[in-house]
């Protein structure tokens, strides 16, 4: 499950060229941190919303990614500020695969999690299969900081995407993001319109050429 919320709130994405406050962005292994960071952060997502409206059970789903769907491999971007957590990013590696083990428990603990709406998140994750990828690339997973407008998502961006090598992917949940991800690189490969009734999420795609 890729979900890329509005980390900077950018109404006008020219406003992001300078943070607001200072933060700092280290890598983490604190997955409890860094899913009530996401939880935070999208509890207004359109296709968090549209998946599980309930927020107790979103934040299971998030704790589910971070756990099983990114798992060890995965690269967690702490941002903080004066100690202070306040946004994070989820990355997945080139090459990155998930165990049979964590298949089978991710599975049962998102149907536990999304009950009758489970056919939602499977909807969901056949039409994102269908744009991403064949050749390996890094996979932003999640960004979020609960505090927007302050210039973390640009910050958290900025830091892991001046370390990778190779192409980037992402899904963004957030039309107002384009722009923002578009400076970094990113372009629009398609629109994808969600089932029953559900948003519209935009696949964006970072050539090697620019890294």
């Amino acid at each position: 499950m890729t979900l890329i919320h509005n980390p900077d709130n950018m109404h006008n994405p020219h406003n992001a060229d300078h943070t607001a406050v200072p933060v700092d962005v280290a890598p983490t292994t604190d997955l409890a941190t860094a899913g009530a960071l996401l939880t935070q952060a999208f509890v207004d997502d359109p296709v968090m919303v549209w998946m599980q409206p309930d927020t107790r059970r979103q934040a299971v789903l998030f704790d589910i990614v971070l756990k099983y769907l990114h798992g060890p491999q995965a690269c967690l971007d702490l941002a903080t500020h004066d100690g202070r957590p306040v946004g994070v990013a989820a990355w997945d590696p080139p090459g990155h695969r998930i165990s049979a083990r964590n298949h089978v428990a991710s599975t049962i603990a998102m149907a536990r999690a999304l009950g009758p709406r489970t056919r939602r998140g499977i909807a969901m994750e056949l039409a994102f299969a269908k744009h991403r990828p064949k050749a390996p690339h890094w996979y932003l997973g999640q960004i979020g900081a609960p505090e927007r407008g302050q210039g973390i998502g640009t910050t958290l961006l900025e830091a892991r995407l001046a370390e990778i090598e190779g192409p980037a992917y992402l899904e963004s949940s957030n039309e107002l993001n384009i722009p923002l991800y578009e400076r970094f690189g990113f372009q629009v490969t398609g629109e994808i319109t969600l089932p029953f009734d559900g948003p519209r999420v935009w696949p964006m795609y970072r050539p090697s050429s620019v890294s």
